[in-house]
């Protein structure tokens, strides 16, 4: 199954560091992020995991639930918790999965079927394509996909102004513009007729071409 921007995210059952969850479940009617790694104590992963930590409450105001997944047992997390809390600060404070029979990452396409069904044995080079980011939305639709190579860190940075970007544009017929953030004008969707934008912008907007219409943020609530 290829997993593209619109996809139905795959529904789950597992079990994480802070006890078993069914994935749609646990994601309710928020927002979701769910970021996978290829084995615990790995070097990238361990500073990742740490610096999602510290921007955790920036999410959680933004009501996004993260969650995490390595391909180990969870039995393993806890230990590799403790050398990220020492090294970077900050343990994990968020669930993370344990997928020691590569089933999970096998659903969401970062494994194929002939990896098998169990990760003893398996090294970091090769689960090296367990380096994804999924975005969730409500609907628990899939909104965005990153994938990272073990050598690039991850900019969760980046993330979370994509964040900011989908739930702007998910309650405004809206789009934003090149290395926009937050405050930053923004675009008229391409759907709404110009009858329409004179009903939404009445005080009208900057149309450097026909189809490029800029107006001022709605506020973020």
């Amino acid at each position: 199954m290829t997993l593209n921007i619109n996809v139905m995210a795959p529904d789950f059952s597992a079990d994480t560091t802070m006890g078993p969850i069914s994935f749609h479940q646990w994601l309710g009617s928020d927002w979701g992020i769910m970021f996978s790694h290829p084995k615990d104590f790995t070097p990238v992963c361990t500073t990742e995991l740490g610096y999602m930590a510290r921007l955790k409450p920036e999410f959680d105001k933004r009501g996004v639930k993260v969650i995490g997944l390595s391909v180990d047992p969870v039995e393993k997390h806890a230990g590799w918790a403790m050398d990220i809390e020492e090294t970077q600060g900050t343990a994990p404070n968020f669930p993370m999965i344990g997928d020691p029979t590569l089933a999970i990452s096998q659903l969401y396409d970062m494994l194929p079927a002939s990896a098998g069904s169990s990760s003893d044995g398996r090294t970091a080079a090769d689960n090296q394509t367990v380096r994804n980011v999924y975005i969730i939305g409500p609907d628990k639709k899939i909104k965005l996909v990153i994938s990272y190579p073990m050598t690039t860190g991850r900019n969760f940075d980046e993330v979370l102004r994509v964040i900011d970007s989908l739930q702007l544009t998910a309650k405004h017929r809206l789009a934003t513009p090149v290395n926009w953030k937050p405050g930053d004008d923004v675009i008229i969707a391409g759907s709404v007729s110009n009858d329409e934008a004179k009903t939404l912008y009445p005080q009208g907007w900057k149309e450097p071409k026909p189809y490029i219409r800029i107006v001022p943020q709605p506020v973020l609530t």
